[in-house]
This record gives structure tokens, sequence and C-alpha cells, in this order.
């Protein structure tokens, strides 16, 4: 069952790595997304293992007007020697989305992210002629990007610069262990859902002037 309109036109889904070296820009991604406004949507919010794990990824992204798409890991696996191919792929459904959808599904936004603007161009060129920013693996790079994406996408005028963003992030970070321990969670285990109800918590407590 598809959400509410409202509810579409203020989800982002993150499209990027779930290993332990991203966990520094996802992190910032999931942060900056809730402090702009919005609801970051993820394949880690639901752990029901009943549903097909593309069927789960098609519905977070029908579902959502806004989309964060990060190609930057494309290393090959020492054991297989092959690349990962998740990211392009859940990229390829949205852009799908976006050009044979309904007409909720047409004003999807996207962005395209990378360590470097023009890498895709060795391993994806088809998207040749899409508007891909880079982070340089950089959390305050990334904060950057989603922030001026979502302010100029959405129209949205209340949201603060991405500097001020930045601040508040690390803020957030360093008084994380403390809000999580209120809670009685392990700050360094937290799962998706926790993390994103410490930002929650947090914002309350440090309201956005």
């Amino acid at each position: 069952m598809a959400v509410s309109q409202k509810e579409y036109d203020h989800s982002v889904f993150i499209n990027c790595p779930f290993d332990r070296d991203y966990n520094t820009l996802f992190d910032a991604i999931v942060f900056t997304i809730t402090d702009c406004g919005f609801r970051p949507v993820c394949a880690r919010e639901r752990m029901n293992s009943a549903e097909i794990r593309l069927d789960k990824i098609v519905d977070l992204i029908r579902d959502s007007r806004y989309s964060v798409h990060d190609l930057s890991r494309t290393e090959v696996d020492e054991k297989y020697s092959l690349p990962r191919f998740n990211m392009p792929l859940e990229l390829g459904i949205a852009l799908g989305c976006a050009k044979f959808g309904s007409a909720r599904q047409r004003r999807k936004s996207l962005l395209i992210l990378d360590r470097r603007q023009f890498r895709y161009q060795k391993f994806v060129s088809d998207i040749s002629g899409q508007d891909i920013k880079e982070h340089k693996n950089k959390p305050h790079s990334a904060i950057e990007a989603v922030r001026n994406f979502l302010r100029t996408e959405s129209g949205l005028t209340d949201i603060h610069g991405w500097e001020y963003i930045g601040l508040r992030y690390r803020k957030f970070k360093r008084e994380l262990p403390e809000i999580a321990r209120v809670g009685h969670l392990n700050p360094a285990k937290l799962t998706y859902v926790d993390y994103c109800e410490m930002i929650k918590r947090w914002l309350d407590l440090n309201t956005r002037g």
C-alpha cells in the first residue's frame, strides 16, 4: 500500500554501501536528511525475513520522492574478484520509476554521489549527462551535497546552510554516547532505527533556530 502524498514528499531513500568503512558517510547523510526536515529511509529499517529483499527496496523507492545514490564502492571483492552491483541496480530502479512510472513517480528527484565527479564514466557510462556530485569520502562534502540537493529540489526556504548542519552533526556525534546511554543502548551497536531515534531526540533538544 502506497504512502500518503505528504509522506512521499518527505521521504528520502538512501542507496549506499552498508559496510563499516562507509559508516562515517552514512551517519552524516542520515543526520543531514533528518536535520533538513525529511525522513531518511533505507533497507536497514525493515528486518522482516519473510520479505524478499528486492521487493522491500522497490517499495522504499516507490514511496520516496527523493533518493540519494552513492556509486563510490566499486572495488573488486577479494574472495570473488567481482565488484558490487547493488547500488547501480537500485539507481536503475529509481531512474525507471522516474521515467516510466505514474505521475507521482515522475516527480522523483535523484542525487547521485561518487568519490570523484567523473569517475563513474569508467564503470557505468550510460548515466553520462547526469549531474554527479563528489564527496571525496569526506562527511562534510556529503553533507554539503545532500543539503544542497534537498534545498534546491524541495524549494523549502527554512533549511540551514551546510556548514551549520555540519557543526550540528559534529556536536550530535560528540553527545550521542550519552543520549544512547540514557536510552540504555550501546552507542557502538545502534540499529538503524535506533540511530534515527537518537537523531530525533537530539534535534528535539537542539531546536533548529
